[in-house]
């Protein structure tokens, strides 16, 4: 299936081409069933806190996901158009291997 060129090259460049893309991969399949504290991320990914906020923060600031409220309770969803489109994901996760 083809996608918008831009929606694809930053989750290929997210999830492919950088360091730390199968841990992004794990949050996007995790907020995609359940939106999750940054505490729950961690402990699902058996990561520390610091390095599941680098990776919500880089998703956050690639519009990947998105975030309620503020502070150490702030919960965060996949954004609407990933949450429509999460099979994008895993196309580009199987292209990867």
């Amino acid at each position: 299936m083809d996608f918008p060129d831009e929606y694809h090259r930053i989750l290929w460049w997210l999830l492919v081409a950088t360091r730390g893309g199968q841990k992004r991969a794990m949050i996007m399949e995790i907020l995609r069933d359940n939106p999750e504290n940054i505490n729950k991320i961690a402990e699902a990914l058996k990561s520390n806190y610091r390095t599941a906020q680098h990776h919500i923060k880089v998703l956050l600031d690639n519009g990947i996901v998105r975030k309620e409220g503020d502070g150490y309770g702030c919960i965060y969803f996949l954004s609407d158009y990933y949450q429509k489109n999460f099979h994008m994901v895993r196309e580009i996760i199987e292209e990867k291997k």
